[in-house]
């Protein structure tokens, strides 16, 4: 685990959060953080966005790659949507995120890729 101070580790995944899934979103977000939801969003910032996604053992590219298969097999939608214009951010082609999704036909079902190419297609088109 990082050794850095807990406001530091918060920081720099806010940072990376606001590269890949963009500033307009994560500040909107942010902005809607209250006591209730106060600590899911420090895990979020702290652990998932810092801990996780700045690990050196793999580039974003990969880490939205792997994403966009794990949120289509479970049915995320809404994740999936917003980790469909994260991998654009990360560098991912649509190409890529066409193979990937073929993948998920494979190995999670076609219906699981049937709602994931409709999302990427609505993805593109914004």
């Amino acid at each position: 685990m990082d050794k850095k101070p807990h406001q530091e580790r918060f920081d720099a995944g806010l940072k990376t959060r606001r590269e890949v899934l963009g500033p307009e979103y994560v500040d909107k977000a942010m902005a809607q953080v209250d006591d209730f939801s106060r600590e899911f969003t420090d895990l979020l910032n702290t652990y998932c966005w810092n801990d996780i996604w700045n690990r050196p053992g793999l580039p974003r590219k990969t880490r939205s790659l792997l994403n966009l298969a794990m949120l289509s097999a479970l049915g995320k939608e809404h994740e999936l949507k917003l980790h469909l214009r994260g991998a654009l951010n990360n560098g991912v082609t649509k190409d890529e995120i066409k193979e990937t999704l073929l993948q998920v036909a494979i190995y999670c079902g076609v219906p699981a890729a049937v709602v994931a190419f409709r999302c990427a297609r609505e993805a593109f088109s914004k």
